[in-house]
């Protein structure tokens, strides 16, 4: 049992390492992801926030939700129905990135929105090609293609396609920075690296772009923060990333926090017992 009444919960899903911590308030994950940036302090204050004092007040009930593509084949039946879909670039040539690009948009159609995630692997050079051969298909937007906020700036201004910033931005001062450089169009808010719903609300409103929110690859209790960001958002025009359950390899609900229809519906998740057993470390 830690301060306030809260009972922490060591658990190992798969090869991820989950701190899940009880309180009052409800739930609350803390799951830095390898090899991610994201301070495990930011991380574990977002779970104490949802376990001690819960989330605003949603200002509406529901989220969309975009599909990923990721690895493996693209199955068409899988994207039906999304609001919008994204597709992971830059691990590969990019003559292969474009060619996964358009099958995607062909699977789609040419109406659902169409984004890419590099995750910061292109230089500023390198990304003003690579989005000038992915914009033929048509994109909604390019995330996180260069590392840094100055990058994004001086890419901005070389291409026509929106951009996101994602990973480069984790504090308020990041987000004044995107602001004053004018650096990006759309801001991806996740709530463990920005220590918290009503951090991720801050961070949001300081950087004065629309919001995107998206799972770090969280349990359902992990992922009803993120959707409880979304629903507590003044604007939500885009669909969010949040639909990534399936990426673990377990949950600790049987009530798993799952789309239908390509919407989240704002709930609290209780973690079932059996399960927490299954899953729990001694540390």
């Amino acid at each position: 049992m830690t301060s306030r009444g809260v009972r922490e919960h060591h658990l190992r899903i798969g090869a991820r390492d989950v701190l899940l911590l009880e309180g009052p308030a409800g739930w609350g994950e803390c799951s830095p992801l390898p090899g991610y940036a994201c301070d495990p302090l930011a991380a574990f204050a977002a779970a104490t926030e949802a376990a001690t004092i819960g989330w605003p007040a949603p200002r509406r009930e529901q989220v969309p939700v975009n599909a990923l593509v990721d690895d493996g084949a693209v199955v068409a039946a899988r994207l039906a129905g999304a609001p919008a879909v994204k597709v992971k670039v830059g691990r590969r040539s990019i003559e292969e990135d474009v060619a996964r690009v358009r099958v995607v948009r062909d699977a789609v159609g040419p109406h659902v929105p169409l984004r890419v995630d590099a995750n910061g692997a292109w230089d500023v050079d390198a990304a003003v090609v690579a989005i000038g051969r992915l914009a033929a298909a048509d994109l909604e937007l390019v995330e996180q293609p260069v590392a840094t906020i100055d990058e994004l700036a001086t890419l901005r201004r070389r291409v026509d396609v929106p951009l996101a910033a994602d990973e480069c931005v984790r504090t308020l001062d990041d987000a004044r920075r995107i602001r004053a450089l004018d650096a990006a169009d759309v801001l991806v808010l996740k709530v463990q690296p920005l220590g918290g719903v009503r951090a991720g609300l801050a961070v949001a409103e300081a950087a004065g772009v629309p919001a995107i929110v998206t799972s770090m690859l969280e349990t359902s209790v992990g992922l009803a923060a993120g959707v409880a960001l979304a629903c507590a958002l003044p604007e939500l025009s885009h669909a969010c990333g949040l639909a990534t359950l399936d990426a673990l390899a377990g949950d600790v609900t049987v009530d798993s926090l799952r789309p239908r229809d390509w919407v989240l519906r704002a709930r609290a998740v209780v973690p079932d017992p059996d399960l927490l057993a299954r899953y729990s470390v001694m540390v």
